[in-house]
């Protein structure tokens, strides 16, 4: 089985959060939820201080929680390693919620319905891009197979930072090219 992932050059982002906007669009979900957020930190102490954006979604983990605790096998790993889920399989109960430590699986009350990030499935089965990618205009998405994203980044690439959840138990298809300021250890969640 392959395993697909997003590749984040966080050197790039501006946090524009183009992103986020472009994938609630193209979902058409309302503020609710949000299945590409971007979260901004600041490090440091005046007057050496750093700021620094993530922008979130599904990591379409190797070993995703949501997957290993979901009931009914709504949740479910694709053939190319994204993390998938089926409504009509679903029963509502929020397992998925609770058990994913990036917060990626979403309830949506209006709905009434688990919504997720699912790296834009059908526009990858017609060969675009997840539209996440397409909108960022300082390119700082990729979307492919995980040992091409590790070759990103000029050999500056990571699997996590300190501002994520502990990346042992699932196993997340994300690679990161950090900014400085990301790798150090304190750091605050800057609320816009």
């Amino acid at each position: 089985m392959t395993q697909i992932g997003f590749y984040y050059n966080q050197s790039a982002c501006i946090g524009c959060r183009a992103c986020q906007v472009a994938c609630k669009d193209r979902n058409d979900i309302t503020d609710e939820v949000a299945l590409r957020w971007v979260t901004s930190y600041e490090s440091g102490a005046f007057p050496k201080v750093g700021v620094y954006h993530f922008a979130a979604a599904c990591n379409h983990c190797e070993n995703p929680a949501c997957v290993a605790n979901c009931p009914t096998g709504a949740m479910h790993k694709a053939e190319d390693g994204s993390v998938l889920h089926d409504d009509d399989v679903c029963i509502g109960c929020k397992t998925c919620v609770g058990s994913c430590p990036y917060g990626a699986p979403q309830y949506s009350e209006a709905l009434d319905l688990i919504m997720k990030c699912d790296s834009c499935k059908a526009l990858r089965d017609g060969g675009q891009n997840p539209v996440c990618v397409d909108a960022c205009p300082m390119r700082a998405l990729q979307f492919g197979e995980l040992p091409e994203l590790e070759k990103l980044g000029d050999g500056n690439v990571v699997a996590t930072l300190p501002c994520l959840p502990d990346d042992s138990m699932t196993n997340p298809s994300l690679r990161i090219t950090p900014r400085a300021a990301a790798l150090e250890e304190n750091f605050t969640k800057v609320i816009v």
